[in-house]
Order: structure tokens, then sequence, then C-alpha cells
């Protein structure tokens, strides 16, 4: 393997050898959306017999290059390789048939089926008849998990197993493929500590039998243990290829945090004027997730919650809005006990959730802009049953003026308005319920960095108007510009709590500040993941 780091901005990229002597050689890949480059010009390679870490922040363009190589997209630009053969095909047969498997972080399994029907799908064994031999199915299954140690019935529905089970399972369906490269994004969210070193069991294994791998983690301390080369991405560009030996843990956090945050402004906070505690957690736990959590947030306050994927960010989101039942331990909203079992308990105790699927969870979509900020309180609007087109306007009216919303009419549908705009009309919902807690879950997500920066600024002008604000996200510049102070999650615990005030510090510009404060913040959810 190459000892050379291989910077795109520092040097020219000197690879180890020609692209015949790699299992994967992608070379100037590009791919724009709507105008905007997601990737431009990366490059990635990854030899026979190696584990190879893929890194980057949130929009980095990690899962774009992957779904590109797994051909569920085209690149505009650019080379791929299998093999030192072109790969002049892009499908998902194609990449295939190239011999290259993914597991991704959304798990493909069907609830229904067994283990065994999951794994062989569209590939099952078959009779001299030509029907399914359910059998051999079951056989195969049975002897895949026991070569590679996996403790799981191959008769057992996946519908009835474990989160650590399923993504076992899904793992084992990629292997059972004898694929020549496989993908892993994030394979370890769902595992315990004893499942992660099975995992890490069954990827040297196949490393030593020559297969390639790529391994996609934000969980540093994993990669440090399992990667033998790393290239790390930042805002869809290459940044470097180099050796785990040449990588310490500060150093890939510098590379991965880079210049990102420059354009996401802090805005100024003044002196910090919290009220009340209006929002208490004792030992709340939910049925899998959070366990044992203590928080209090104030009014005027926004406390940041972050975390690696599955500490339990947004199960706790879920649980203080009445989405899923507190198990054990108390919850208190302005002074009084509460025990919420569902979103409209949460709604009229003076809770909203922004939450992390706009799309999906947070809007009609095919409806227009005025429905969806009217349809949390439909019953506020009504008089005999009927709504009050004046009141509803009046409404609507409202919150498109203070959030900025860029909209032709009231009445266009939400498809017409971009990301971020549609995000505006989600925190207008939760707003038109008229909350004293505000929880929002990954409120950015998927919008550019003008909207990034409405929206942190929308954030602390509810903490003004007195509201308390727990603030989701995976994105540290986000959090910083945004919270009071931060606490960071890990398995579902509270592990880590700080100011803003001890991350961020007085001397340099506003950049400089924010981007030395994402570094302090990184590497505390990092340690706190290592001794988790």
């Amino acid at each position: 393997m190459s000892s050379t780091i291989h910077q795109g901005a520092v040097q020219a990229r000197q690879p180890a050898g020609t692209s015949a002597d790699f299992a994967i050689s992608m070379k100037g890949i590009t791919k724009t959306f709507g105008g905007v480059k997601a990737l431009l010009n990366v490059d990635l390679e990854v030899e026979r017999g190696e584990i190879h870490a893929l890194l980057g922040g949130n929009g980095a363009g990690k899962s774009t290059l992957l779904k590109i190589l797994r051909g569920v997209q085209s690149p505009d630009a650019g080379v791929i390789r299998v093999g030192g053969e072109v790969l002049a095909e892009h499908s998902t047969e194609a990449s295939r048939r190239a011999g290259i498997a993914m597991i991704f972080q959304e798990m493909s399994l069907i609830p229904t089926l067994s283990a065994a029907q999951n794994i062989f799908l569209n590939r099952e064994p078959k009779t001299a008849t030509g029907l399914i031999d359910d059998g051999e199915c079951r056989r195969q299954a049975r002897a895949l998990f026991e070569e590679f140690h996996v403790a799981i019935d191959p008769d057992e529905l996946v519908g009835n197993m474990s989160s650590g089970q399923r993504q076992l399972t899904e793992i084992v369906k990629a292997i059972s493929q004898r694929s020549k490269i496989l993908v892993l994004d994030e394979p370890s969210s769902a595992l315990t500590e004893t499942e992660v070193e099975l995992l890490f069991g069954i990827l040297r294994q196949l490393k030593n039998d020559g297969v390639a791998i790529i391994y996609v983690s934000h969980r540093m301390e994993e990669i440090m243990r399992i990667a033998d080369r790393a290239t790390i991405l930042r805002d869809g560009r290459y940044v470097l290829t180099a050796t785990m030996a040449e990588l310490s843990l500060d150093k890939i956090i510098t590379h991965i945090v880079g210049q990102e945050g420059r354009n996401l402004a802090m805005p100024q906070r003044g002196v910090s004027q919290t009220g009340e505690a209006i929002l208490e957690l004792h030992a709340a736990s939910g049925p899998v997730k959070p366990i044992g959590v203590d928080l209090t947030v104030h009014r005027g306050e926004v406390v940041g919650v972050a975390g690696l994927l599955g500490s339990g960010r947004s199960s706790l989101a879920r649980l203080v809005y009445g989405i899923t039942p507190l198990a054990s331990g108390s919850m208190r909203v302005k002074g009084e006990a509460v025990h919420l079992n569902s979103p409209a308990e949460a709604i009229a105790a003076g809770i909203a959730l922004i939450p992390e699927n706009r799309l999906r969870e947070g809007l009609v979509a095919r409806h227009s802009v005025a429905s969806n900020i009217c349809l949390p309180v439909l019953d506020r609007l009504s008089r005999w049953l009927l709504v009050s087109t004046e009141r509803a306007g009046k409404l609507v009216n409202e919150h498109i003026v203070s959030l900025k919303v860029k909209t032709d009419s009231p009445e266009a549908s939400m498809l017409s308005l971009s990301g971020g705009n549609q995000q505006k009309v989600v925190l207008a919902k939760g707003l038109a319920t008229l909350p004293d807690i505000l929880v929002l879950d990954e409120p950015t997500a998927g919008i550019d960095i003008g909207s990034k920066t409405e929206i942190v600024t929308l954030i602390r002008d509810m903490a003004h108007a007195n509201k308390a604000v727990l603030l989701i996200s995976s994105e540290p510049s986000e959090l910083i510009a945004a919270s009071d102070r931060i606490v960071v999650m890990a398995d579902g615990r509270l592990a880590a709590e700080v100011a803003i005030s001890d991350i961020v510090s007085d001397e340099g510009d506003p950049a400089e500040r924010l981007q030395n404060a994402q570094q302090r913040l990184q590497l505390l959810i990092q340690k706190v993941n290592a001794n988790d």
C-alpha cells in the first residue's frame, strides 16, 4: 500500500500504481444536482484486501459517491474502473455483475420474511422442477451464519429480530454474493459492543480473502482500529488519501472540518436572559433509548444535542413529543408532571416537534403552503365546523412574513418550494401551535448554506422570544452557532455537557473561532464514544 498522503488541495495526486492495481478506481467523479455540485473531480482508489475508510462530514459527498459506485446514480464526469476494467454501464445490475455489494445505512430487509429468505431473495436455490427450494435456502443460510460465527436462526423472521441481528443479517446477505467489493455505510450504528467485535472479525476474514472493503462511519475510534487507509472528502471535493499510521484523530477532524462553517454566521447572543426551568427530565428512559436522561431546559435557552448516529438523539425527541412513551423516570413541563402518550397531548402541553424528515414526517407535500401551516390548528381556526378563511389567511400571512418564506402564493404547492423554504413552512406549522418548547431534529438537513444561516438566526430569535429550544443536529457548526450549551449523547445516555463559552475562544476572527470550536466539539464527541 502507498504510504504517501495524496492531498488534492496541496499537491498533485500520486497514486500507488496504475488503475489495474486497484479493486476500485474512481477518477475525476463529478455530479451536479440542480446547479449544485455535489461532487467535483473526486478520486477514490481502493486496493484488493484492504479496508478503506471513506470519511467526511454531513454533505461532504460520501453518499453521492457511493450511490454512483452502486449504479443508483450516474456521474456527470469521471471514470470508474473495477479490477482495471471500465464500468461503462451505470446501473445497479451492472455494479452487481462487477462484484460490488453495498450495505446501506437504511436496511433493505423485508420484516415479514425469514433471515434465510431475505439473504437469498431474488436468487433462491431451485429444485429440479424449478420451484424454490426452501430447505436448501435454510441450509445455505445456516452455513453462512456458522462460517462467520453469527448466532442467528435462519428461520427467524426479520421483524422479530433486534436491530443488531438485522444489521448482521444484512451483512451476511451481502457476503453471500461472494462479491469482490463490499461497501458498508455506518454498519455499527445498531450493533452492541460484542456485535461490533463480531463485525470486525468478519471484515478481517474477508480482507484476508482479498475482498476490498469501503467502510463509512462517523465513529473515529472504529476507523482507527479497523481501517488500513482513509480518503477524506469535504464539501463534495477530494481532500486527501493516507494510511491510518499517518493520520491521528486530531488530523482527521481538522481535515474533515477544514473551512466548513466559515460561511455560517454566529448570531450575536448578547447577555443570556434565561428564565425558569420549563422542561425537566429526571432519569427519563424510553422503551429502548434514551436511557436515564437528566436534562433541564430553561426559557430563553437553546440546548444543543450532539452525538453519533444511533446515540439516541432522535429517540429523545420522540420521547419529549409523546411519540414513544416514558418507560421510567419522570418529565415535568412548566413545573407540572406529565406523562405524554401522543403528539396531541404534547401539543396541548405546549411542545412542538420539527421532525428530522420534513417531506415524510413534517409536510403534506402535495398540499399548499397555507394548508400545511393551518393543519395542526384547524380547531382554533374553525367556527361551527368550518374553517374561517379570514383567520387562516391572517395566520398564514403572519408566518410567511415573519419567517421570510419565499413562495409565489400561499396556495402554491409545497413541491414548488426550495428545501430551505419547505423547512421554514415546517417551522411555521410548529410555531402555529403557540409552543413554549420547540424540539428541532436536524432542522437544516439538506438545505443550502444561506438557508442554514437564516434558520440558525430563527432559532436564536425563538430563544429571544422566551421559548425553550432543544436542538438536535449532526452538524457541529450549527450546534455551536445556535446553542447556549451542548449535551453529548452516546448509546442512549447523556455522556457530556459543555457550555458554548468553554469551546468558543475570544481570540481570532469569528470564522476561525467557529472552526476551532467545531474541532473541540468533534473531539469531545469522539472521546465519549471511545469511552462508552
